[in-house]
């Protein structure tokens, strides 16, 4: 993978990352950046009984910050739960379903080789009804 520019761009690719995984794990991909007003939810993601509103986080790594530093999840603070969990309820609104509702976190790990600049997934974990 190329290095980074923007946060915006680690952002984008840790979304596709989490895309691919869900959709390997069984998952149906309603949306993407679904947006209501000025809130958004990263995906929204169905299974035989659930629909999932989630949101990814994607941090960068050093070897060394690997295992020390913050992991993802703890960037989903009050207030972004407090957001999702209002534009969940306006998506259900618009699609009523049967299905349960959950709000889940998808963490993406991306190892940054110093040498190069360039980065790869190190670990995903996603954390089901997170919040």
């Amino acid at each position: 993978m190329k290095p980074f520019d923007t946060t915006k761009k680690i952002g984008d690719f840790g979304e596709k990352i989490a895309v691919r995984y869900l959709r390997l794990h069984g998952y149906t991909v309603k949306e993407r950046n679904w947006r209501t007003g000025h809130m958004e939810i990263d995906i929204i993601a169905s299974s035989w009984r659930s629909i999932a509103f989630v949101e990814v986080k994607t941090r960068t790594y050093t070897k060394e910050t690997m295992e020390i530093a913050p992991p993802p999840k703890t960037a989903v603070r009050y207030e972004k739960q407090r957001l999702t969990r209002r534009a969940a309820r306006q998506y259900l609104f618009e699609h009523p379903t049967n299905k349960t509702p959950r709000m889940d976190v998808i963490e993406i790990w991306l190892l940054k080789n110093s040498e190069n600049g360039k980065a790869k997934v190190a670990r995903i974990h996603h954390i089901k009804a997170a919040y």
